[in-house]
């Protein structure tokens, strides 16, 4: 268990670097970075602007404009091994702006959840299951961290920061959002 733990950590690392080796290189203007950040990390951006928009189109549109801001701000990244962090902070900032323009919400098709969701490398059947499953059973802040926790992979840290919340808060709506998975896997 000790060994799985310290490999996991280590992934987490080296991808966090990897991350900002990319938005390094985007900061110099490289085009093919931006593509490569895109390709790793669209689906776990998309799956936070849709759960704070429940709009495929306007999770659409935020998802666009991250990488556009990206793009355009990515000299201005201080690297601190976080950067699916300011990246998702980006993605949520976009997401309440547009909120605040459009005021309305519109069902949320299972389809678009899970065509991004397949499209996750590092999300297994197992979890992508488990994560279609909790799309249906959770409350909003509970599809948020979630989504956040496991096809992102930010810490629960991270995650209190960029909901504005306490991190006991999180933990907590993350260990029941956990509970009613398990109950309903098991109901099954």
């Amino acid at each position: 268990m000790l060994i799985f733990m310290t490999l996991s950590i280590e992934h987490s690392a080296s991808e966090a670097t990897e991350l900002e080796a990319l938005l390094t290189r985007i900061a110099q203007g490289e085009k093919d970075a931006l593509a490569s950040l895109y390709e790793r990390t669209h689906s776990a951006v998309y799956g936070f602007a849709m759960s704070l928009s429940h709009c495929p189109a306007d999770a659409e549109d935020v998802l666009q404009e991250t990488y556009i801001n990206v793009y355009s701000a990515a000299e201005r990244y201080v690297p601190k091994g976080k950067p699916m962090a300011w990246i998702m902070t980006i993605a949520k900032n976009l997401a309440r702006m547009r909120l605040r323009e459009v005021k309305k919400d519109c069902e949320l098709p299972e389809e678009d959840w899970s065509g991004y969701l397949a499209d996750n490398p590092s999300v297994s059947s197992d979890e992508r299951i488990l994560l279609q499953t909790a799309l249906n059973i959770l409350s909003d802040e509970q599809k948020q961290i979630v989504m956040l926790h496991a096809v992102a992979g930010i810490k629960h840290r991270e995650i209190a920061k960029l909901l504005d919340m306490p991190i006991a808060t999180v933990l907590s709506k993350y260990s029941r959002a956990v509970n009613k998975l398990r109950h309903a896997m098991e109901a099954e």
